[in-house]
């Protein structure tokens, strides 16, 4: 298996595990990033970006390769970037997280929403996890209709109270309160305050321009939604808040080979990058707020992240998580990292990161062919445990 980038003999283990994932034929195309102490340890990508049974590639199209610059849609990976806004700015002072979203928002305080937090919309307590009633996907490229339904809509459950995944709602939640507070929709603001200056290539809404270099995911087989949503495979009840939640705005994949989702803004969900990209960002995170003499936020305003908001049986995901602020933290569910100061957060289909404040360090895997795991997959949890090997055998 030809596999493409550097990667410090150290950690040698990620590299095995990386081409191994290819050799078991569970990958097309891929990258993993680690950095310890800002640095990139590895770097890495193999296989192929575009096949046809890709979103939106003909069945006659040519293969083309992951190159070094290849992006994809990473889904749920995007919210970590949304989250990062949001810290930001809180850390900044212009933004309280305890401060109600209708204080900025006035027409959300519609239907008692009154008592919804910031902080809420971050640890995915807000009791919106889905849209009521139901949209079609088409609507997600338009932020100002889809603010609008969930400013009118009611609560399924007591704000603060227990986590339910906010699959993509927490995504235009977290837009409107950027947009409130700076007047930049959250695209923008992502790329003058946290791309740019750390160099990342990440797009919350990707310019025509890149789009020569966009890879293609690979959806999983349709099923029954009540068995994708599960961690365990648990089939759900119809009228749980887990199948109203996927059923809101039922996905296929299929939709990130539409240049339209590319180009819309979905925090939640329509993040275009790869692992260096993420990386490029997560490591800040992971050095107290500065990396390479750029200062992102103070390190305290890193620790919010690790503020737990949610420690129970999530209504969507039908597991035991504990939820941070904006990021989820480690439990016997996800024990991705042996030390309390690390969070995390995964996209549909596999894209995984892990952000490590004790070891200094990251992992960020990035992929094309999706599983139908909502919240990453085995492929890069393994990864990770390669890193933390890799660490505690030097």
């Amino acid at each position: 298996m030809d596999i493409s980038g550097t990667c410090d003999e150290r950690f040698s283990p990620v590299k095995a595990a990386f081409t191994a994932a290819f050799e078991r034929g569970e990958e097309a195309g891929a990258s993993v990033a680690v950095t310890l102490d800002g640095e990139f340890v590895v770097d890495l990508w193999a296989g192929d970006a575009v096949t046809p049974g890709g979103a939106g590639v003909a069945d006659d199209a040519e293969v083309v390769p992951w190159q070094r610059d290849t992006i994809v849609n990473v889904f749920s990976l995007t919210k970590t970037m949304a989250a990062t806004c949001v810290l930001l700015l809180a850390d900044e002072g212009e933004l309280d997280l305890d401060a109600p979203v209708a204080s900025l928002w006035p027409a959300f305080e519609a239907e008692g929403k009154r008592s919804v937090l910031v902080r809420h919309v971050m640890g995915h307590t807000a009791g919106l996890s889905g849209f009521d009633p139901a949209i079609a996907p088409a609507v997600l490229y338009d932020h100002d209709r889809v603010a609008e339904h969930l400013a009118r809509q009611p609560l399924w459950w007591e704000p603060g109270t227990l986590s339910g995944y906010h699959a993509l709602t927490q995504g235009y939640l977290l837009g409107e309160v950027v947009r409130r507070v700076t007047g930049e929709s959250i695209g923008a603001f992502f790329r003058h305050h946290v791309a740019e200056p750390l160099g990342a290539d990440f797009h919350i809404g990707l310019p025509e321009s890149e789009e020569p270099r966009v890879g293609r995911l690979i959806p999983p087989p349709p099923g029954d939604p009540g068995r994708a949503i599960s961690l365990g495979g648990a089939v759900l009840d119809a009228d749980s808040i887990a199948v109203r939640t996927m059923l809101s705005c039922p996905l296929t994949g299929r939709e990130t080979g539409d240049r339209a989702w590319r180009a819309a803004e979905i925090p939640a969900a329509g993040g275009t990058g790869n692992a260096r990209s993420v990386a490029m960002v997560h490591r800040a995170l992971a050095c107290g707020g500065t990396v390479d003499g750029v200062r992102l936020m103070s390190a305290a305003g890193v620790e919010r992240a690790l503020v737990q908001q949610a420690d129970n049986v999530d209504l969507v995901l039908g597991t035991n998580m504990r939820m941070g602020t904006g990021f989820g933290l480690m439990n016997d569910t996800v024990p991705l990292s042996p030390n309390p100061r690390a969070c995390f957060w995964g996209g549909w289909g596999g894209s995984l990161s892990v952000i490590d404040l004790d070891a200094r360090l990251t992992v960020s895997y990035v992929m094309n062919r999706m599983a139908s795991n909502l919240v990453g997959d085995l492929r890069g949890a393994l990864l990770v445990f390669a890193a933390y090997e890799s660490l505690t055998s030097r």
